[in-house]
């Protein structure tokens, strides 16, 4: 069991090697020692960033400098659509899109001769002649990381690491020099919100559940991350698990409690493993089980997989899977913090609201509530996915406005297309507007938008999509994930998806149209759980803010994107078809026609709209009316 004192000792020991990756500004002829950060995240992993590894270790044995370089497995950068990514300190040198066969130009030119390998250096950090350091680029200089402090920094697998980056400093700090009820108060203080979606205060929702009497009390960690598009979560239990154990500890002393939980998806296996190495290095550790720090402490943490049910986010599902039971929600009250698993009070925050709690500690609440805006304290993690040139991860200071997150963050929209809307929230957000866009990101300016702040989702549209497909996109969703217990979610989002289907297809009514609002806020206010009752944000907001594309779908019978195949037809333009009859060849249902050199035509009635003629058409002749 290792005291307070013991941890000091590893953090003075290690705290040189984390020195080593900070951007210095020394020249290249000075550096002595670098230290290459290859991302270890789902992205990059799945780009294939361990053969990056592997492959770097290979060439620096073979060049002899090993010893001059360290190669270090770490979090999620932020860029996922660049990845694999290579960052080389302490120059701060991004590298993009690598590959192994670069990996002997890069050790050569850089490692050995300190000149970057500009072949593969990201294009967005050089100017003017120059190479920046990527925190000068416009992805990064606007962020403020705090849940994200450690990814692409430490060794998520290495508990040493973790504290020499001050971790669990506060857990010492707490168990040492504080009382329960000091705790809830700096939390209360600090304005941290739930980060899961509801937005409930952190602290007092803490406090509810250590003023109630019981002898056993639970903490749960909500890591069923189910929103498309979203992985804010996975990133942090990736790139830092031991910020959410430290955090479950300390939220198990401010209760009361000797046992906590977090319920994972099982489709995060790299999350998964390491969560549960940590768990294994925190044990031998001391810093779980009995008598932590030798104050006499005792906190223990089980790892509970789900099987992907979206419903089980919501925290009543959540404890009734853990229990062994259907993932089903039950009315509330009584709140878990009264009445939760297994009957007994227990506090449920997700893993980013979690990945706060140590920083606020160390920090102080007035250091947190100084960041971000009156009523959203703080920073907040965003997935940036869809029509958007940086997609990937961000966290910035609550009160940012869309526009700075998606034009300067995200990069604006590509190939030159005009910004539509912006879907906040995930499946249960709604979309907003250009209109929207200097409209600042935090929990009550969202939800009077008619949209929400969620888990963190950020899903960027172009003009070329259809807002009415949207719609039923994530209607389909949701009506998929409910878990079927309330009439108004089972059925009601069933009728939705059908008048939605209806509207796509050119067959419905301006009647079907008043009743797919009309439906839409009787779920809302008769489902059972949060589910339902956010299920209809999508088609409220697409029908308060786009009507027109609805009404084209019905009047017209147009969709004006160009994307419902029920209303759109492909023709072939005389003038532009050279006759090389590729599209004919690769027509699935053989409706086009034609003699080579000569003008191709479509027969309407065979064509089945897959578009493919429109994507291999190389003269552009192929035309969406």
């Amino acid at each position: 069991m290792l005291l307070l004192t013991d941890l000091d000792a590893i953090r003075t020991l290690t705290q040189g090697r984390l020195e080593n990756r900070k951007i210095t500004g020394q020249s290249a002829d000075s550096i002595q020692f670098r230290s290459v950060m290859v991302c270890g995240g789902t992205g990059c992993t799945s780009s294939d960033s361990n053969t990056i590894i592997d492959a770097l270790n290979q060439e620096l044995s073979n060049q002899g400098i090993q010893e001059q370089v360290e190669v270090v497995r770490t979090g999620c950068f932020g860029l996922c659509e660049l990845g694999p990514v290579v960052i080389v300190y302490p120059e701060g040198i991004f590298y993009s899109r690598v590959e192994v066969k670069d990996i002997p130009d890069l050790v050569e030119q850089h490692l050995l001769n300190g000149k970057p390998y500009e072949k593969k250096v990201y294009e967005k950090t050089k100017q003017d002649g120059k190479i920046l350091n990527f925190e000068e680029t416009d992805f990064y200089k606007k962020q403020v990381r705090i849940a994200l402090r450690n990814c692409g920094i430490i060794d998520p697998e290495n508990i040493n690491e973790y504290i020499a980056s001050d971790g669990y400093k506060a857990l010492g700090k707490v168990l040492l020099t504080m009382s329960r009820q000091q705790v809830i108060d700096t939390m209360k203080k600090s304005g941290l919100r739930g980060r899961g979606g509801g937005g409930f205060n952190t602290g007092l929702k803490w406090e509810f559940a250590a003023k109630q009497d019981k002898e056993q009390k639970y903490v749960i960690c909500n890591a069923d991350e189910g929103d498309p598009g979203a992985f804010m979560d996975r990133s942090i239990l990736e790139g830092n698990p031991h910020s959410v154990i430290e955090a479950m500890a300390i939220a198990g002393f401010a209760i009361g409690s000797n046992q906590g939980f977090i319920y994972v998806r099982a489709e995060y296996p790299i999350a998964v493993q390491r969560f549960v190495k940590a768990l294994d290095q925190a044990r031998e550790y001391g810093l779980l089980g009995d008598n932590v720090l030798g104050t006499g402490f005792t906190f223990n943490i089980d790892v509970r997989l789900g099987a992907g049910a979206f419903v089980c986010g919501e925290e009543t599902a959540l404890m009734h899977s853990i229990e062994g039971h259907r993932g089903m929600p039950t009315p509330k009250p009584p709140f878990p913090a009264v009445q939760g698993l297994w009957g007994q009070p227990t506090i449920i925050n997700n893993v980013e609201t979690l990945a706060n709690v140590a920083q606020i500690i160390l920090n102080g609440a007035d250091w947190y509530a100084s960041i971000g805006t009156e009523k959203s304290k703080g920073t907040k993690v965003f997935a940036l996915g869809g029509k958007v040139v940086n997609t990937g991860l961000v966290e910035v200071p609550m009160g940012i406005t869309l526009r700075e997150v998606i034009f300067e963050i995200g990069g604006g929209i590509p190939g030159g297309k005009k910004f539509k809307a912006v879907q906040t929230g995930g499946p249960s957000g709604g979309c907003l507007t250009e209109e929207h866009l200097d409209s600042t990101i935090d929990f009550d300016t969202l939800t009077s938008l008619g949209s929400m702040m969620g888990s963190g989702g950020m899903i960027i549209m172009d003009e070329d999509t259809c807002m009415v497909d949207i719609a039923r996109f994530y209607l389909d969703f949701t009506r998929d994930e409910s878990c079927g217990k309330c009439t108004p979610c089972r059925i009601g989002t069933k009728r939705l998806l059908e008048m939605l289907d209806l509207i796509t297809e050119g067959k419905a009514t301006m009647e079907d149209l008043e009743k797919l609002e009309n439906l839409s806020l009787q779920i809302k206010n008769a489902s059972l759980c949060a589910l339902g009752q956010t299920a209809p944000n999508p088609v409220l907001s697409t029908i308060k803010f786009f009507r027109e594309e609805y009404m084209a779908h019905i009047h017209d019978q147009k969709c004006p994107a160009g994307v419902c195949k029920s209303l759109i037809l492909y023709q072939i333009n005389a003038d532009l078809c050279k006759g090389c009859s590729l599209c004919a060849r690769k027509c699935p249902s053989n409706a086009i026609s034609g003699k080579v050199k000569e003008p191709f035509v479509i027969d309407t009635l065979a064509c089945i709209k897959c578009g493919v003629c429109f994507d291999v058409c190389k003269f552009k002749a192929v035309a969406i009316v």
